[in-house]
């Protein structure tokens, strides 16, 4: 049986390379706190590691805070900014991510903050208009927490004009990049946001490492107490072999953006032809299908398919070796639908399936046909 993956916002292949680095680093087993030898060892791959993150992200090594992913970092950066700063009101979207959602949610509940919503379009774009008109609501210290690529839909946010804005207002900004870095380039000396999220396994690194932006002097106290390990701000011993990973899949991910980037663009470009031009009545939710204004790593297509079809949709794609999401994987395993698609589809779309297929460079054209084939036959049975 064909085994196709096209899951890659939800994880990644790792690279050759990367499993290389790693293996070599399971070696070096001192304590990076340690100050023999063997601790050494460990401490100075990982400041090389923070410093080479940075020199490609023009920030300086001192803001860049490794962490578990991109949840604890989101969780970090948008809790501590209601502790520290004297936030008093979080500006967000309804199509975030649950890591955002219901860190701000439950902020909500335990501080008594103001938890406000802009407005989206009916493509799933957060109204700048609408966001101006909230920074200016009041003068509460506020913080604006919208991700650059989201995550479903694909949609990219114009970043500079928010931050821009957000200079204007007085705001912090915070951004999970988790499915924009290691894709798109980033300049953080000239965007001025305040923070931003990134984790390893969402550009064929490893599971279960991260990093936080956190620009300078900006006020922040330790997360996770204990040790001082982070400069003090996030207390642990640091795992050295998933860093090592960290560095290498980001080094990797830049050194080869241009060419990688022209390759999976033209294989979402085909899919999304082929899904034209093969399954009539097929539709891209979002902004997915705009290869200007969506990231070119994914697609979400709403099906043509009734909803007792629906049902054996990915079960069937399962079994003919197919990998992708109904929505998010993040959604997986529960049976409420798609948050972010509830907030911009119609009641008679939400009643078709809706997949994301997402794309990299592991993956062929050939790959893309049998999909549009297993597609086609399934709504021809």
């Amino acid at each position: 049986m064909q085994k196709v993956y096209l899951d890659n916002a939800a994880t990644t292949q790792l690279r050759p390379e990367v499993i290389a680095k790693m293996q070599a680093a399971l070696g070096v087993y001192g304590n990076p706190s340690s100050t023999h030898s063997f601790g050494r060892s460990a401490k100075t791959g990982i400041e090389k590691a923070r410093k080479t993150i940075a020199k490609y992200l023009n920030a300086h090594p001192a803001e860049i805070i490794f962490t578990s992913g991109g949840t604890e970092a989101d969780n970090m950066i948008l809790r501590c900014a209601v502790r520290d700063l004297e936030v008093k009101t979080i500006i967000t979207s309804k199509i975030e991510h649950h890591a955002v959602l219901h860190t701000a949610e439950e902020l909500e509940k335990e501080f008594g903050i103001d938890l406000w919503f802009v407005d989206l379009d009916d493509c799933g774009n957060p109204r700048i208009d609408h966001l101006e008109e909230l920074l200016k609501k009041n003068d509460s210290k506020k913080l604006v927490s919208l991700m650059h690529v989201n995550n479903e839909l694909g949609n990219l946010l114009d970043i500079e004009a928010v931050s821009n804005l957000c200079k204007n207002c007085d705001a912090l900004l915070h951004s999970d990049t988790v499915q924009s870095v290691g894709h798109f380039e980033w300049n953080l000396e000239e965007t001025k946001i305040d923070f931003l999220t990134a984790a390893a396994h969402k550009f064929h690194g490893p599971k279960g490492v991260g990093f936080a932006f956190v620009r300078r002097n900006s006020g922040l106290k330790p997360f996770i107490f204990g040790g001082a390990q982070e400069r003090g701000f996030r207390a642990g011993t640091e795992s050295f072999h998933n860093i090592i990973g960290l560095e290498e899949a980001f080094v990797q991910a830049y050194d080869n953006l241009e060419d990688e980037k022209k390759y999976v663009s033209g294989l979402k470009q085909y899919f999304t032809a082929q899904v034209k031009k093969e399954l009539p009545g097929a539709k891209f939710n979002g902004l997915s299908g705009d290869m200007d204004k969506s990231t070119y790593t994914l697609v979400s297509v709403c099906l043509p398919f009734s909803q007792e079809k629906s049902q054996m949709l990915l079960f069937h794609l399962d079994l003919k070796g197919i990998a992708c999401s109904k929505g998010s994987a993040c959604q997986s395993g529960s049976d409420k639908g798609s948050h972010v698609l509830t907030e911009i589809l119609s009641a008679d779309d939400l009643a078709k399936p809706s997949l994301r297929f997402s794309f990299s460079k592991y993956n062929t054209k050939e790959e893309l046909d049998y999909v549009i084939g297993v597609l086609k036959e399934f709504s021809n049975d």
